[in-house]
């Protein structure tokens, strides 16, 4: 069947029609460069430190108790004082030691009596054993009488020394400058000599106080090489109370590593002039035991690490990025040390690294964040 000249006219154009509403396809473009976030490559001198949590000590604590047995008398000072060596703590009733004082000094003047009268009698006995007038025997009698009462006068005396003695106990003074802790007996309670059970007080000295802390055996050759060189420094803190104190010195290592941890014990000691560490407080220790010097450091966060080791990627002049393998020396709380593969002043990615591949384009810029009112992916609307 032939169309008519109409039909065909007709048809020709509806193809015609077709063919100018179908858009031709366009050339695809370069992709956008994928935000990032950087971070320059810096040379700094970096600190070597180890870390661990101490306890702080009072440097030196004495627990203190009566010599003798009495009756406290008087208390001179109140809890929590801060004293000095020598300053007088309690007294004890006196009387019962004065008497025991003047009973010794009246024997010791009997027995220098007595041996006063056989040293007159031994010096007369000896001129008449000089002229023949008493035989040998006599004279050493009085001789051995002589001897006897000056060693009894000897012996009196050292007794009024242990009476004098005795006395002075009953003054109790503070051993050591520091600051009393809780009083625990009261006028008119008996104390005994050397009490096994409570002292009368504890005086704990806090100006200069110690921090005593554990570190890794591992650590120990460093540390102490930097204690032999002086150079050993010690910080504390506590972030809780926003605490910190430099100036540590550290002063002692333990003679054996506990096998049971594979820790060493350590003991610095702070000045403290305003009394901030207090005994008994746990605190965060830094120990510093030497210093890389200019050495090339990365924010932590811009490395990363693979089968094949530690690598980072460098953003380029031409903003394309290269994936490069670094060696890491250490890494520092939120920098890391690197000892080759980088170099100062190159620029570094920090975040943004899941979306980037060798040779692609990067540009540094805050990444975007998502609204604070957006709904959290697989929530309910």
């Amino acid at each position: 069947m032939r169309l008519s000249p109409l039909l065909a006219s007709l048809s020709a154009a509806a193809v015609a029609l077709a063919g100018c509403g179908r858009a031709a396809p366009r050339a695809a473009g370069p992709p956008p460069p994928v935000p990032v976030q950087v971070a320059v490559a810096e040379r700094r001198d970096v600190p070597r430190v180890i870390g661990s949590i101490g306890t702080v000590q009072a440097l030196r604590t004495v627990a203190v108790k009566s010599q003798v047995d009495g009756v406290l008398a008087q208390i001179h000072f109140k809890e929590g004082d801060d004293v000095r060596a020598g300053d007088p703590l309690v007294t004890l009733d006196r009387r019962p030691f004065e008497n025991s004082l003047n009973i010794a000094r009246a024997d010791l003047a009997n027995a220098e009596a007595t041996a006063a009268q056989a040293r007159a009698d031994l010096a007369r006995y000896q001129t008449l054993a000089e002229r023949g007038d008493i035989s040998p025997s006599e004279l050493l009698q009085y001789t051995t009488k002589n001897n006897t009462a000056a060693a009894a006068a000897q012996a009196k005396a050292a007794a009024v020394a242990n009476a004098e003695l005795q006395l002075s106990y009953t003054e109790i003074r503070a051993p050591i400058a520091g600051r009393t802790g809780q009083l625990l007996v009261h006028e008119g309670a008996l104390v005994r000599a050397n009490d096994s059970g409570a002292p009368i007080v504890t005086v704990n000295q806090i100006a200069p106080i110690a921090v005593a802390y554990a570190v890794p055996e591992a650590a120990l050759d460093e540390i102490r090489a930097a204690m032999t060189e002086r150079r050993a420094a010690v910080a504390v803190a506590d972030p809780a109370n926003s605490l910190v104190r430099e100036g540590g010195v550290l002063e002692f290592v333990d003679n054996a590593v506990d096998p049971s941890t594979g820790m060493i014990g350590l003991k610095a000691n702070f000045p403290n002039p305003d009394r901030a560490l207090w005994p008994g407080r746990f605190v965060t220790v830094t120990t510093q035991v030497g210093l890389d010097r200019d050495a090339v450091v990365v924010p932590s966060q811009a490395v990363q690490t693979s089968q094949s080791g530690s690598t980072v990627y460098v953003l380029k002049a031409d903003k394309t990025v290269d994936l490069r393998k670094v060696t890491v020396t250490r890494v520092v709380s939120e920098i890391t040390l690197i000892a080759s593969g980088l170099t100062a002043g190159e620029t570094v990615v920090t975040d943004g690294q899941l979306r980037l591949i060798p040779g692609a384009r990067a540009e540094a810029k805050p990444l975007a964040a998502p609204p604070r009112d957006a709904p959290a992916r697989g929530g309910k609307n």
